[in-house]
């Protein structure tokens, strides 16, 4: 088996956050759902894009705020994952290949248009979220390079987009090829909604040896297990994966690795800002120990370390030198 050029390649959606302050009256204007988040379609994505007043445009979706933290890390990361020809396509590819992410995935003419999460923030720092899913649930099979899969030493797969049929099939296409590779599949379900869809399918999957690393917090363990009791669920879900990792928010984590059981404590902070990313920006700090060959245990703090950066602020990127502040934390 040759050595890989890649730590990690992930496949996911390819969304751009759209972040733009409004006034209370405009979210009344445009009949939204303040603090929330919905599903919208191509209609409702242009007209309230049209609608917002000067806006950061960030990269974002799971799976590459993982690798975005990855790589800032220190880690070699490619990403596969959907764009249109527009203008916010163009964004996404512009932003994660200057994160030094590999990303050669051509973008598709036509509708629908790149996805996008539309975010206003009205002046008490609430955020009302609109997500178009857009191109990024039209990934074919074709558009894979299995000898760029071949060439990473982790598969990470992001579950949201088990969904659709073809970004479905090109997963399962990836995970063949990284397999014929010898090389380790890393799966997070992203969503216990996911779960309730395709809980057949992760079973099969799970049970047919096909994951090396599964990533997953306390509610998603209990949907994949039917238990609701912690160690239960552990305990029957463990002895079917080589590597188990639970998150459970502000009571750490827990990790099962061939049989031993480590856990971590929730990194102190001295505020919870925002949620968002937290659970990417752990499998992005456990990922980056799990590669360079270091034990659960320091696999796990960094991935506490890395999370308790994110919830520091607003947004899914790191503000800080996360490198530096890895290091710092973990002495």
């Amino acid at each position: 088996m040759t050595q890989p050029s890649l730590d990690v390649i992930a496949i996911g959606n390819a969304i751009i956050d759209v972040i733009a302050n409004c006034e209370d009256s405009l979210i009344d204007e445009l009949g939204l759902a303040r603090g929330g988040m919905m599903l919208i379609d191509t209609d409702q994505a242009r007209s309230l894009y049209d609608a917002m007043g000067p806006a950061r445009e960030i990269s974002g979706g799971s799976a590459a705020n993982t690798l975005a933290g990855l790589a800032v890390l220190g880690a070699k990361c490619g990403f596969i994952g959907q764009v249109a020809q527009d203008q916010l396509g163009d964004v996404f590819s512009h932003d994660i290949r200057s994160a030094g992410i590999q990303f050669s995935v051509p973008a598709r003419a036509g509708d629908p248009p790149t996805a996008r999460c539309l975010i206003f923030v009205t002046p008490d720092g609430q955020r009302t979220m609109n997500t178009f899913l857009g191109a990024s649930q039209h990934l074919p099979p074709e558009a894979l390079d299995e000898t760029v899969i071949a060439d990473a030493a982790v598969l990470y797969l992001e579950g949201y987009l088990w969904d659709p049929e073809e970004p479905r099939a090109a997963m399962r296409k990836a995970i063949a090829a990284a397999r014929r590779a010898g090389r380790k599949v890393a799966f997070t379900p992203s969503e216990t909604f996911v779960i309730d869809r395709h809980r057949d399918d992760f079973i099969e999957l799970i049970d047919g040896g096909e994951i090396d690393v599964l990533f997953c917090n306390e509610h998603e363990m209990a949907a994949l297990t039917q238990k609701e009791d912690f160690e239960a669920g552990l305990a029957a879900l463990a002895p079917k994966i080589p590597t188990l990792v639970v998150t459970r928010s502000a009571d750490g984590a827990v990790a099962v690795e061939n049989g031993e059981r480590s856990e971590v404590a929730a990194e102190p902070i001295d505020k919870v800002v925002d949620t968002t990313g937290a659970g990417d920006l752990f499998a992005a700090g456990f990922l980056f120990g799990h590669v360079r060959g270091k034990p659960t245990a320091d696999c796990l703090r960094m991935g506490a370390i890395c999370a308790s950066e994110i919830i520091s602020h607003y947004g899914a990127r790191a503000e800080k030198d996360l490198k530096a502040f890895v290091a710092e934390r973990m002495g």
